[in-house]
């Protein structure tokens, strides 16, 4: 047996880590964290890494459907079979229909560097695919995930798109997270800071609906009920404001709106919002006046305040809160990150579409800055051919149907379609209704590259594309190709990096050389920018908005329709604002939070990370599980007006009295039993949105817990 040991990059949480991988004669048998390397962070889901690459799940060779859609049955063919009839069919329901009745939709399946910067439109997450199709039709996990955080709340507050905030937590003395769970991110180099700088004497306050891993660490726990962010923010603005806290310099010379929202916030007393939030008024006030009086204040959050009915106005309410209390662009404060141009050579184009996208109309601010259609409005538009007909859908590294609310009303949108391609690494239940499948290799059997700040290194094939697995981005550029547009890729993957390096020849020379990677020099922090003329196009002072300010009150929100300031709407199935529904469904419903076990709906056919958490669980606090009977390890039903699913009780104090946390990702065929039943997504409403973005409610609906009786 011949044993070798090769460094290489992590992609089974997309976070591209350093690591080590063992090879036993050619085949992938161990992985390790590389020692002493940036980025070295191993997930647990990385060490099963040879369980996912050799799964037996694994999609190995493309298939085409022979059965009924939905029902899974296909055949094997070869690539030019496959793709031939792919082409064959956009082509047909392009002539019969246009080319805006293709669709595309990409997931985090998709995020490899590469496919990011090379196969993707300005968002990042679409497809550019049919882009010069002439389809304006390119969606992806943007339409339910991270565009309120990465681009409404920021772009039209202040100009800057959210991945470009970073909190400066080396710097700080209070260290804010607000709605998320930095142990879980992929990969978790800010858990990793924070605890670093709690260490160092920094305090950590954890503000979440329920007590996560953070939020243990943390010096405190700000509890709040789930969907009411918007409303605590407001409540410390008025303590902020109404006891003179806030930065006068700041607001004075940088803002606009601050006079209107003075006003606004005198309704959010921190005893009306305790009546809303459930935290205490003192703890608000305490709360607002440190985050005010620290010196050095940072905020760390992310995509948990969207899922709700003001999601894209709660982040901004929180933005402004740091911004007046002087947060903004200070150390130790909310940084915004001026990245290295990156050196690669990209073919672009632009264009023009005889018709709009798809919830455009309904969501004109989302398609304005996503520029993409809206995927929760794809079933109507296939089902009443609302604004047009809808014929064609192609998905790459998604699982709608496990991500979406209401998913059998995307199922029959999926059953009525004329043709219907999907690109994954297993069986979804997506891919069971469509006519072509095509499998994509794993990180581990592709050459690419990866970018850090202040790191980059090429990525290595480890081994050999299992049976005929292809780099999706390869897929695509051959689907390009056969299309007549060919040149907008690269045709392979030497070429690819050569693109992706050819304005800096010299570090792709080193890199070439180099097995850990090489450092990348990044920009000395700039603090303060808008003083500086630094964040606008025109090298002004001031912001990139309409007005050139903070904007408190947002032209582009009022552009559209919307209210200017950041107002907090109750959630609409809430038991304040829907009483009568609350007596049958008296617990509040969360979903979503993130397992470290898997990565979203990944890996739950994977035995060594099913062993670490083999069924779906809905967290209940011990005095509601107590009145219903329930004790831990119970099989119990969660039902709401949708529908009700099978999970199992674990009791824990970690959840307030009168909410649940339930597990997401279930509901895919190739699954273990327990969490192919359990897809949440058929307690959630497809209708119950937030009205700026179009994302659904996942976090603030109303359900019942009740035990399970097999018999």
């Amino acid at each position: 047996m011949v044993i070798e040991k090769k460094p290489a990059i992590c992609g089974i949480c997309e976070g591209g880590c350093a690591v080590e991988v063992t090879l036993e004669d050619g085949r992938l048998t161990g992985v390790a964290p590389l020692k002493d390397a940036p980025y070295s962070h191993l997930c647990v889901r990385g060490k099963h890494a040879p369980e996912i690459v050799y799964s037996p799940h694994r999609l190995k060779t493309p298939l085409i459907r022979t059965g009924e859609r939905g029902e899974g049955k296909f055949r094997e063919a070869g690539w030019d079979e496959a793709l031939d009839f792919t082409v064959q069919k956009m082509t047909e329901i392009k002539e019969k229909h246009g080319p805006q009745a293709i669709v595309s939709h990409s997931g985090r399946g998709a995020f490899e560097r590469s496919m990011v910067e090379f196969g993707n439109a300005r968002d990042g997450v679409a497809s550019k695919l049919l882009l010069p199709f002439g389809s304006p039709n390119i969606t992806g996990v943007s339409s339910i995930c991270y565009a309120s955080y990465g681009a409404l709340a920021p772009l039209t507050t202040f100009g800057v798109p959210g991945f470009r905030l970073m909190p400066d937590t080396e710097n700080s003395d209070l260290i804010v997270v607000w709605g998320t769970n930095p142990v879980t991110d992929s990969p978790p180099t800010h858990f990793k800071k924070i605890i670093a700088a709690q260490k160092n004497k920094a305090k950590v306050i954890a503000i979440d609906h329920m007590r996560t891993d953070m939020a243990r660490r943390a010096d405190r726990w700000v509890a709040v009920r789930s969907g009411t962010d918007g409303a605590l923010a407001l409540g410390m603005l008025n303590v902020v404001i109404n006891e003179k806290l806030y930065d006068r310099e700041f607001v004075e010379n940088w803002t606009a709106g601050f006079a209107e929202l003075r006003a606004y916030v005198q309704e959010f007393t921190p005893e009306k919002v305790e009546q809303i939030t459930l935290v205490p008024a003192q703890t608000l006030r305490a709360l607002a006046r440190e985050i005010a009086t620290t010196a050095r204040a940072c905020l760390h959050t992310y995509t948990g305040l969207e899922y709700t009915n003001s999601g894209v106005q709660n982040i901004r309410a929180v933005y402004i809160l740091w911004a007046i209390t002087g947060h903004f662009d200070t150390p130790g404060g909310l940084y915004i990150n001026n990245p290295a141009r990156p050196p690669l050579q990209k073919e672009d184009f632009t264009t023009s579409f005889d018709v709009p996208a798809i919830g455009a109309r309904e969501y004109p601010l989302f398609y304005e800055l996503t520029g993409c259609a809206q995927y929760m409005e794809f079933p109507r538009a296939v089902l009443t051919e609302t604004p047009y007909p809808v014929k064609g859908l192609l998905i790459n590294g998604s699982s709608t149907l496990t991500a979406y609310p209401q998913p059998e009303i995307f199922a029959e949108a999926y059953r009525r379609l004329d043709f219907m391609l999907v690109i994954d690494l297993v069986m979804t239940r997506d891919a069971l209704f469509a006519d072509v499948v095509l499998p994509a290799a794993t990180y581990y059997e592709t050459n690419s590259y990866m970018r850090y700040p202040g790191y980059a290194r090429l990525r290595r094939r480890v081994i050999e594309p299992v049976r005929q697995a292809r780099n999706s981005l390869m897929i695509l550029a051959e689907l390009a190709r056969r299309l007549g547009y060919g040149h907008l890729y690269p045709q392979s993957e030497e070429e690819l990096i050569e693109k992706a390096f050819a304005r800096a020849p010299e570090l792709l020379e080193r890199l070439k050389s180099s097995v850990d990677g090489v450092p990348v020099p990044v920009p000395e922090p700039t603090y303060k920018k808008y003083e500086l003329g630094l964040l606008r196009k025109d090298r002004q002072p001031g912001f990139e908005t309409p007005s050139g300010k903070f904007e408190i009150t947002s032209n582009l929100m009022a552009k559209h329709g919307y209210e200017a300031l950041p107002v907090y709407i109750e959630p609409e199935e809430g038991p304040l604002r829907a009483p009568e529904i609350c007596r049958e469904f008296p617990l509040v419903l969360n979903s979503g939070a993130r397992m470290q076990s898997t990565f979203r709906s990944q890996h739950l056919h994977v035995p060594g990370l099913v062993k670490i958490q083999d069924k779906p669980l809905v967290l209940i606090n011990p005095g509601d599980a107590a009145e219903r009977g329930i004790k831990g390890g119970d099989p119990v039903i969660v039902s709401t007006r949708r529908g009700q699913v099978v999970f199992y009780a674990d009791v824990t104090d970690n959840v307030l009295p009168g909410q649940v946390e339930v597990n997401m990702g279930g509901g895919n065929p190739a699954q273990v039993e327990a969490w192919r039943q359990a897809n949440v997504n058929y307690l959630t409403d497809a209708g119950n949105r937030d009205y700026i973005s179009g994302f659904p409610v996942y976090k603030a609906l109303l359900c019942q817990v009740e035990k399970w009786s097999q018999s």
